[in-house]
């Protein structure tokens, strides 16, 4: 099978042409770098020259697909243009094959290069000066270090100027990756945090409005009704009383910076768990609450408590069987225990749709407080009751 040649890039097929067209012209005006009688000169003329000009302009094109090939071949040209009157055209282009071994080579052999020309440098320097003891034996160690030693820590200043550019790029695209997903995770998390919001606020008064909606439609006495349609109004006011809130909350300029007056706040505290409670007893339920919770509890606390409490009297208004509600908040431990007790009425249908939210809700915010959440149906003396359990740690160091 053929072996394929790399493709040289398009500027190394110029540089080779530009040093082979230079390299003729200078052979043919008789321009060399050395008279034909100097000693090291064994194949005076203009002819003898061509060849290393020839082939250093060939490793030209290698200067990228093959570096080191090319720095080889053409040290091996370098040596044999010594022989002829030379040219600087391949003195030139040797320069720039070195150079391009170091910026385009691999690391290890790229790092090394400058250390190796310059201690060939030291050595070009010392070494005729210790034999000839003539000042002009200096200027070996000059030359090596022009053809070496140069162009190899140019490339090495320029390979790791490259480097560092790279890297700074890099890191530079991974901070915006970052923020883009940290961007994405605030973004999800706002969402979930007013799903959250909405359903606390509007799924009670809601369910009540289903609820009663129901009773009114199915029953003929016209009492009831009026009493069903009383409840409806009443919750229906108030959530659109609290939808406001939360929607002026949202519209406020400064993202909510402003303090928000009590009355109108849309966070609410467990000091609102008794109206919460007549409100439930209101729609039907027979709500019996003991709350042990204390003074200054965090804020966080407090309102995923009330949360918790509300989301459990909406789903037994939705879902459980005649009989008490038990709601208990106890402060015990350095945590808030809150646990709400209805009776459980199996797998029938609800008396208003549901979608499962709530039970999400509930234990997302316990969640975000490193706290612990249970729900589902429990023996009971006086039967299956249906129990909602959650743990809300009180130390601040423990809250988000």
């Amino acid at each position: 099978m053929p072996v394929r040649l790399p493709r040289p890039h398009r500027f190394d097929v110029c540089a080779a042409v530009a040093g082979l067209l230079g390299g003729l012209l200078l052979a043919g005006l008789g321009l060399g770098v050395r008279r034909s009688t100097e000693p090291l000169v064994y194949f005076p003329g203009a002819w003898p020259l061509l060849l290393p000009l020839a082939v250093t302009a060939g490793c030209e094109l290698l200067r990228r697909t093959a570096p080191r090939t090319g720095l080889l071949v053409g040290t091996a040209a370098l040596a044999a243009d010594t022989t002829t009157q030379g040219s600087l055209a391949t003195v030139v282009m040797y320069t720039d094959l070195m150079y391009s071994a170091v910026l385009y080579g691999p690391p290890g052999p790229a790092r090394r290069l400058p250390w190796i020309t310059g201690l060939l440098t030291v050595a070009a320097t010392v070494v005729p000066y210790a034999v000839w003891r003539m000042p002009e034996a200096l200027l070996v160690g000059m030359l090596v270090g022009v053809l070496t030693f140069a162009p190899a820590s140019t490339g090495l200043i320029v390979r790791n100027h490259r480097e560092a550019a790279e890297a700074a790029a890099l890191r530079a695209e991974q901070t915006a990756l970052l923020a883009e997903m940290d961007r994405v995770q605030a973004v999800t998390a706002e969402r979930s945090r007013m799903a959250r919001e909405l359903h606390d606020l509007v799924a009670n008064h809601l369910s009540a409005i289903a609820i009663h909606s129901t009773a009114a439609l199915s029953l003929e006495d016209p009492a009831t009704s009026r009493r069903a349609l009383g409840v409806i109004r009443e919750n229906s006011v108030a959530g659109l009383a609290e939808m406001r809130r939360l929607i002026g909350i949202l519209r406020e300029p400064g993202g909510g910076a402003t303090p928000v007056p009590e009355a109108d706040a849309v966070a609410p505290t467990l000091d609102g768990l008794g109206a919460l409670a007549a409100a439930a007893r209101a729609n039907g339920l027979d709500v019996a609450l003991t709350a042990d919770h204390g003074e200054g509890l965090p804020a966080p606390v407090g309102l995923a408590a009330y949360r918790i409490v509300q989301e459990s009297l909406t789903n037994a208004l939705k879902h459980a069987a005649p009989g008490r509600v038990e709601v208990v908040l106890r402060r015990r431990d350095g945590a808030l225990r809150v646990e709400v007790t209805s009776p459980y009425a199996g797998d029938g249908a609800p008396r208003a749709p549901g979608s499962g939210a709530g039970l999400v809700g509930m234990r997302e915010r316990a969640a975000l407080l490193h706290g612990a959440f249970a729900a589902g149906p429990v023996p009971a003396p006086g039967g299956t009751v249906w129990s909602v359990r959650a743990v809300l740690p009180l130390t601040e160091g423990d809250l988000p």
